[in-house]
Order: structure tokens, then C-alpha cells, then sequence
């Protein structure tokens, strides 16, 4: 029944009516479902827009760090080398002295003294040379005209001789009265830096032995004791003997950082000078030694610190940035986007740190684009992305640069990797 105008009429079907608006009802849903009889499926999301890196296999220094304590490049302890009383302190403590510059007055007057006395001896031993030439002299024509007999001409030469000697006896102690009235004042052996004073005005020092006064230290350049196992040096010397690492080349130019104790790098670059041929048998360890210049003695004598430096070279090595490996306890991983857009995680094995990349030595070939922006769009079922060169902040984008066929770096990476982490 249906109500029109205010008027109620009803409406009877007849079977021939009702079928056909059951017809009509089927076609129009027909036409709703589609040609294939089904709900149309809704449309894929666009992929999304992710940075990427492309992988390229390049030679790669492997970077070793080891503990270190610095020291003094030239140490100097300052004594007294003669005996008397401390007079006077020359210098403020902790600060920078010249080598030559006084700095203790020990009191002087005993060995001005003793030299003012060797110049006596010196003038009396001189007098009596002079007597002895002219007794000489005058002996000589006598002896040739047999007025005076042989042996009084032989003891006027021996005494003329004699004379001489005399006068080189007091001449050696007028330069020992005159090195100890020197040494009376103490002055620094080298330039460097002055600790604090061991002993005050007034101490008696130098009696019966040479007793220390302050130590000057050059603190510039500085040096650093590296200390290494000797186990990790036989695996990688085996590991370049064998060619799947290779050297890093002279020794004498490698560079070293150095790492202080807050984490932070010090700014100034160290050069390893010498490896030591002789193993502690305490510790098994063998001692390497590097200088840094320390122009603004930030370094400090005794300071502990961590040198990193390139002992060998990985031929095949990846170097992503850290942001783009996830690091957790079950591995490191990466997102690898396919040609296809599909984005897969991939098991990576890591080596060490450099410049703020890691140094990969498992698990990626060249010419792969890895994620290293946009993780946080890589949400949901199956994630569809679309690559984008990525480059760090600041730093202009660049395409990707076209990659070298070359293996992935697997051989040597047993060897790296213990090369990296010793």
C-alpha cells in the first residue's frame, strides 16, 4: 500500500509484474558487479618514495683500535750536582721553560771561593815556570862551553818541565772551581713543561748525591704506547701473506687517530713510528709506538686513550652509512629494494667504523640499492617503494654511480673480520 496525496491505495502485483521487476532488480546488480561478476578489488597504494644507496665493492683500509697511554716525548729530571743550600726558585710550577733557563740558586760562595783559589795556584804555578825557562836558558851556553857540569843542566830543564806541568794542574782546577760555581746555578736541561718543585728555599741538597729538584717534560710532540695482542698480529700477517688481506703499506707513514677517553677524536693526526720486536711474556702483548702533535698540550702525560689505525686493506669491501644498517642481538641487517620496487631485509655481517660508514664484508653485491632514508614508510604487508638517490645532509644529491661488476666480498671476510675486531 502506499500513501500518495493523502490518499491510501493499494497495489496489487500480478505474477507477470512481479517477475519483471525481479528481472529488472538481478540486471541492475549484474551491472554493478562487473563483467566478471565480482566486486571490482581496490586499487594498489603507490609505492612510496625511499633514499637509497647503490652498492659498489671498492678497496677498503681496515682500521684496527687498540688501547694506548701517552708519554712525554723527552723527560728531564732536574738535580743538583753540587752540595750547598738551596737559595732561591727561579720559576712558576706548571709552567713552560726554556732549555738553558735558571731555574734553583744554590748558594755560591764556597765555590766562588775554590776558584778565586785555583787562580792563585794558577798565578804562583805560572811565576815559578817563568824562573825555571830563564835558569834553563842561562844553563844552556854553559853547558856547551863545559862551565857548569851535566847534572846541574838536567835539573834545570826537570825543573822547567815540572813548572809547566804545574801550571796545567792549576789550569784543570780553575775549570773544575768554575764548573761547579756553574752548576750552583740549576738550569733546565730541555724546553718543556716544569712540575712542581720537589724541594723549597732553604734544603740542603746534593750531599752525597745528586738530589732531584723538579722534572721538565716536552709535551710536544707527545707520544703514545699502542698495545697489541700478538695472536691478533700472526692472524693478520697470515691473512696478507695469504692474499686476502693486504698490507697498508710503510709503517713509517701510516696515520693514526686518536680516540680520548669521552669518545671524542682529537682533532690532530698521530704518525706510527715504531713497532716493538720483543713480546711482554706478562701480557703477550707487543708495543707499538706513535707521535702526535700537541701544539695546545691538551694530551697529558699517563693520559689513557684509543689509537685507530690501518694495519691492512680489504680489496671487495662495502661502505654503507650507518643509518642504513639496523643493528639489534638477532645481526645487522639492511632494506634492499628490488628492480621491482618489493623491499626485502638482507643479513649483512659488519666490520669496523669508518668515516661514519660501516664497512661491509658480507651479504650485498654491487649494483644493489640499499635503503639508508625512509624506514618509517616501509610500513605494513609486502611495502612497494620507489628508489631515490640518497645523499648526506648538506651534501648535493648525486645519481647513482654505475657499479663494477665485482663478486661479492666473501673470501676474505673470516680474516677481516678478526683483523677489524682485534
Amino acid at each position: 500500500m502506499f500513501a500518495w496525496q493523502g490518499v491510501t491505495r493499494a497495489v496489487i502485483f500480478s505474477p507477470r509484474s512481479a517477475a519483471l521487476w525481479c528481472g529488472a532488480a538481478l540486471t541492475a546488480l549484474l551491472a554493478a558487479c562487473g563483467p566478471g561478476g565480482a566486486p571490482p578489488a581496490p586499487a594498489a597504494p603507490p609505492p612510496v618514495e625511499v633514499g637509497v644507496v647503490t652498492v659498489t665493492a671498492t678497496t677498503v683500509g681496515l682500521l684496527t683500535e687498540l688501547p694506548g697511554r701517552t708519554e712525554a716525548s723527552r723527560v728531564a729530571q732536574v738535580r743538583a750536582r753540587v752540595a750547598g743550600i738551596l737559595q732561591r726558585q727561579l720559576f712558576r710550577e706548571g709552567s713552560e721553560v726554556k732549555a738553558g733557563q735558571p731555574l734553583f740558586e744554590i748558594d755560591a760562595a764556597p765555590y766562588q771561593a775554590t776558584l778565586a783559589s785555583a787562580k792563585a795556584a794558577l798565578a804562583r804555578a805560572e811565576a815559578n815556570l817563568m824562573q825555571a825557562q830563564a835558569q834553563a836558558e842561562r844553563y844552556k851556553p854553559l853547558i856547551e862551553a863545559n862551565a857548569i857540569s851535566q847534572q846541574e843542566f838536567v835539573s834545570a830543564v826537570a825543573t822547567q818541565k815540572q813548572a809547566e806541568a804545574d801550571i796545567a794542574a792549576a789550569k784543570a782546577a780553575v775549570q773544575t772551581a768554575q764548573i761547579n760555581l756553574g752548576y750552583a746555578s740549576v738550569s733546565s736541561p730541555i724546553a718543556g713543561r716544569i712540575g712542581r718543585a720537589l724541594v723549597t728555599e732553604g734544603a740542603l741538597v746534593g750531599q752525597g748525591e745528586a738530589t732531584p729538584l723538579a722534572l721538565v717534560q716536552q709535551i710536544d710532540p707527545m707520544f703514545v704506547n699502542i698495545t697489541q695482542p700478538v695472536a691478533d698480529v700472526l692472524r693478520l700477517r697470515a691473512a696478507i701473506a695469504s692474499g686476502k688481506l693486504k698490507s697498508a703499506g710503510d709503517k713509517a707513514t701510516a696515520a693514526v687517530r686518536i680516540v680520548l677517553d669521552d669518545g671524542s677524536l682529537y682533532a690532530l693526526p698521530a704518525r706510527l713510528l715504531f713497532s716493538d720486536l720483543t713480546v711482554d711474556p706478562s701480557s703477550s702483548q707487543i708495543t707499538l709506538r706513535a707521535e702526535v702533535p700537541n701544539p695546545k698540550g691538551t694530551l697529558l702525560p699517563g693520559m689513557y686513550v684509543r689509537a685507530r689505525l690501518e694495519q691492512a686493506a680489504l680489496n671487495s669491501a662495502v661502505l654503507l652509512p650507518q643509518q642504513a644498517v639496523q643493528r639489534n642481538s638477532q645481526g645487522d641487517s639492511v632494506k634492499v629494494v628490488a628492480p621491482d620496487g618489493t623491499v626485502s631485509t638482507r643479513t649483512v655481517k659488519i666490520g669496523s667504523a669508518k668515516d661514519e660508514q660501516w664497512v661491509v664484508l658480507e651479504g650485498l653485491q654491487a649494483g644493489e640499492q640499499v635503503v639508508a632514508d625512509g624506514f618509517q614508510k616501509l610500513q605494513g604487508k609486502a611495502p612497494r617503494a620507489k628508489p631515490v638517490p640518497w645523499s648526506p645532509a648538506g651534501a648535493p644529491a648525486v645519481a647513482p654511480a654505475v657499479a663494477p661488476a665485482v663478486a661479492p666480498a666473501a673470501s676474505p671476510a673470516s680474516a677481516a673480520s678478526a683483523a677489524t675486531r682485534s
